[in-house]
């Protein structure tokens, strides 16, 4: 964050808890960071380590078994995460919005696509159903929908999976909200549609000044898209920096085992030596959350865990250029 100026939003030591056969459990713990206006900062991680989750409670949508323990959340200086049903209403979509990792489990399968767009407009703009149907049109054909005045009257499942993408984006942005939450926005699309629609929301957002919160597994996602990284393990942010210092420089051993996972291409797949580089691999499975191990969390999978990440949690290194580390062995 730039130096006396208040991010768009903090997040200060959340904490979420999973209830499982009784028992409750941190699924998300000590987590904090900030996203500035404008910016789009990538969190990233395998699968089920509380990425998901960390949104939902970004957007006050956490229902049982998950539950808010501690923390802040705060939104241009405001504390949110007390705020009633109906101030959590009007801010989501207005102000905050959500692009959800599966269109068609988000969108109505009853409603019409261009219902469900112009819907935005009158619950939040005031709009009559006549003109919010002319603003859903106009909304469709900025998420570069072919032949918008006929698509709105689809439904979705007579909408492939990349335009169903870009009707949820259409829905997320139609309020010109100052914060973008993107779960996995690109989820089983194809390799050209995945980038047709990182381009689309990065081209949308950057031309209404919104901030993005990219959440995804895949480090390529976040590589080509993301001013600043935070990497997730097992409910903690293990490392935060720029993203150009994350790609080369990790300091997380489980960073650098997401980057060495990475596949290479071409020229660079060869090694003088050996001959093709073999792919590497993480050892091991992301624990389940009624298990996260004693001490580093990441110990079990790592090698190069001592018995000192065995005994104890790393707390949070701060390194220059504002970066961070949670590890005992970061150097």
């Amino acid at each position: 964050m730039k130096p006396g100026g208040i991010a768009l939003l903090e997040v200060e030591d959340l904490c979420l808890s999973v209830t499982a056969g009784g028992k409750s459990c941190d699924a998300v713990a000590d987590l904090s960071f900030a996203i500035e206006r404008g910016q789009i900062f990538g969190l990233v991680g395998e699968s089920g380590c509380g990425k998901s989750i960390t949104a939902l409670a970004l957007m006050g949508l956490l229902r049982r078994p998950l539950a808010w323990r501690s923390g802040k959340i705060r939104f241009k200086g405001q504390e949110i995460q007390a705020l009633g049903p109906e101030a959590m209403r009007h801010l989501r979509g207005k102000h905050i919005s959500m692009v959800f990792q599966e269109p068609m489990t988000a969108l109505n399968p009853l409603a019409t696509v261009g219902r469900q767009i112009a819907e935005m407009f009158v619950l939040h703009e005031g709009m009559g159903w006549h003109e919010a149907e002319k603003a859903a049109v106009r909304a469709l054909a900025k998420v570069r929908v072919a032949a918008p005045d006929q698509r709105v009257k689809d439904y979705p499942h007579q909408l492939s999976g990349g335009m169903r993408q870009r009707v949820v984006i259409a829905i997320a942005l139609a309020c010109k909200p100052e914060l973008l939450l993107a779960d996995e926005p690109t989820t089983a699309l194809d390799v050209t549609v995945q980038a047709e629609i990182l381009e689309l929301i990065h081209d949308l957002c950057a031309a209404q000044g919104t901030a993005v919160l990219l959440i995804s597994h895949d480090l390529g996602v976040i590589a080509q898209s993301c001013e600043r990284v935070a990497v997730m393990y097992a409910g903690r942010i293990v490392e935060e920096a720029g993203a150009q210092e994350v790609f080369q420089r990790p300091r997380h051993h489980y960073t650098r085992g997401l980057i060495s996972s990475l596949p290479l291409l071409g020229a660079r797949a060869i090694n003088a030596a050996n001959g093709r580089t073999k792919l590497q691999e993480i050892r091991g499975m992301v624990p389940a959350v009624t298990d996260f191990p004693a001490g580093c969390s990441f110990h079990p999978r790592c090698g190069m865990a001592t018995q000192a990440c065995i005994d104890r949690a790393p707390g949070l290194t701060r390194l220059e250029g504002g970066a961070s580390v949670r590890c005992h062995h970061h150097a």
